[in-house]
């Protein structure tokens, strides 16, 4: 493992990706503002640094994990990270981000430097257990160099030049989301009709009604704890990047629209910082049904 890297941000998602990178033999350099976040980390090897600087100096690949652009900037210009970087670094951001901002951010990195965007899908059970879908942008020798490196995530899907990797990113995310709020709805449609929850939830396991997002969603709605690796308030970040790539398709969106209406109806009630499938709780609430279901509904992020 020649490149050393510098992982900046260990939270539900950095976190477990770091770990995967240090037990795969790198010299993996991390930070995060949350103490017990790097020690976690280290403890699978990797080594801790001062600051999100020194991480990135000690290292040949810099990755950063965050939650919101504003995050990034904070890190990458208002911390100095990006220019600290010296010529023959790579910087990849995993972050779920703007696409130009990410543009901006190249443009300012000093000469030599390149830039990868990645961000991941595949929630905290696929973080952990290298079972991610990495959405890379860049230019070709700039993915030939990072991507080995990024399939210890899980796989990775070459998208273009910089920036695409946000925004199919995004394009998954706003499917995601449509359908999270839809869960709710037939649910709810079912049972006011007099269809029981575990029929409703049998029939959707075998029939056109299934999915991913149902079959990963469900479970958290059935145990009701609706999710909280995943918060209302980062759906909202990633919904509200997509209504901004939504302007330049020449014509309405109407379920991006709504889904990005709905959301923000569940924020409004519970706040920002709960489960994303308080979109599904709201219908529940209002409808008073309860989509409580019994079973050994293990939690994904402990999958």
């Amino acid at each position: 493992m020649t490149e050393t890297i510098g992982f900046i941000g260990l939270g539900n998602m950095g976190g477990p990706m770091a770990k995967r990178l240090a037990e795969a033999g790198y010299e993996v350099h991390v930070f995060d503002i949350v103490e017990d976040a790097v020690e976690r980390v280290v403890e699978s090897g990797a080594i801790r640094a001062g600051s999100a600087t020194t991480a990135a100096v000690a290292a040949d690949i810099v990755f950063t994990s965050l939650p919101r652009p504003d995050h990034v900037k904070s890190v990458m210009v208002d911390g100095g990270v990006l220019a600290a970087l010296e010529p023959g670094n790579l910087w990849a951001d995993l972050t779920t981000n703007r696409k130009e901002f990410v543009a901006e951010l190249a443009a300012a990195a000093p000469d030599g430097v390149t830039v990868v965007d990645s961000p991941v899908t595949g929630a905290v059970d696929g973080a952990r257990n290298g079972k991610l879908t990495l959405f890379a942008g860049g230019a070709d020798a700039d993915l030939d160099r990072v991507v080995p490196i990024l399939e210890h995530l899980g796989r990775v899907i070459r998208c273009g030049p910089l920036g695409t990797g946000n925004v199919t990113k995004l394009v998954t995310n706003q499917l995601w989301f449509i359908h999270a709020a839809a869960i709710g709805e037939g649910f709810a449609l079912g049972m006011a009709n007099g269809v029981e929850l575990d029929v409703i939830w049998d029939a959707i396991k075998d029939s056109v009604g299934d999915s991913f997002v149902a079959r990963h969603d469900a479970p958290s709605i059935f145990a009701g704890h609706y999710d909280p690796s995943f918060t209302l308030d980062l759906c909202m970040k990633d919904l509200g990047l997509t209504m901004e790539l939504a302007g330049n398709v020449g014509t309405d969106l109407p379920l991006t629209e709504r889904a990005h209406e709905t959301f923000g109806r569940a924020t409004e009630r519970y706040g920002a910082d709960v489960g994303e499938l308080h979109v599904a709780k709201r219908i529940e609430d209002d409808a008073q049904l309860s989509f409580r279901l019994d079973g050994d509904w293990v939690p994904h992020w402990e999958a």
